[in-house]
């Protein structure tokens, strides 16, 4: 029978290479359904899946501790808070840089996510601003000026939505 573990890694001071089991069918239903409500409650869950309240809470507070649930969040319009211009960002930068880079990345107001990647970018960064004018000064003060940054390619996104998943 084939391996039912899987690797977790975290480059964000997790438990790196820690091992967690595979997802069965009532957790995978779990996650999904904490993945369109957070907020829904563990009798509203259990009964979702067909599961009893103590099952439903182990359950949860398991896939937590397992690092499968990191975190519960709102999701927020960004233009109703300031920040509704938005850009992704694809930076190659020099080689060995990247864990210096990523850290620096991360600590710059208005950068919204970070990915390290494989391809044309070593980095596709996601930042979202006020305006335009914000957009420029984020990019041509704060990441294109990064030591190690050898160019900078940026995507003003015009519009975005999530896809609707059965």
């Amino acid at each position: 029978m084939a391996d039912q573990t899987s690797i977790r890694i975290d480059s964000r001071g997790g438990r790196a290479g820690r091992s967690a089991p595979a997802l069965d069918e009532i957790d995978a239903r779990i996650v999904a359904e904490l993945g369109r409500d957070g907020r829904m409650s563990i009798r509203t869950l259990a009964e979702q899946v067909n599961i009893s309240r103590t099952s439903a809470h182990s359950r949860v507070e398991r896939l937590i501790d397992d690092g499968v649930i990191t975190g519960f969040h709102a999701r927020v319009d960004p233009a109703k808070t300031g920040r509704g211009t938005a850009a992704f960002i694809g930076l190659s930068i020099e080689q060995g840089t990247w864990p210096e880079v990523s850290r620096r990345l991360a600590a710059i107001a208005g950068v919204e996510h970070v990915a390290l990647v494989a391809g044309d970018f070593d980095f596709v960064v996601l930042v979202r601003t006020e305006d335009n004018l914000s957009l420029r000064n984020l990019v041509f003060d704060h990441i294109q000026s990064l030591p190690g940054v050898r160019t900078c390619h940026t995507w003003l996104i015009f519009d975005e939505f999530e896809p609707e998943h059965p």
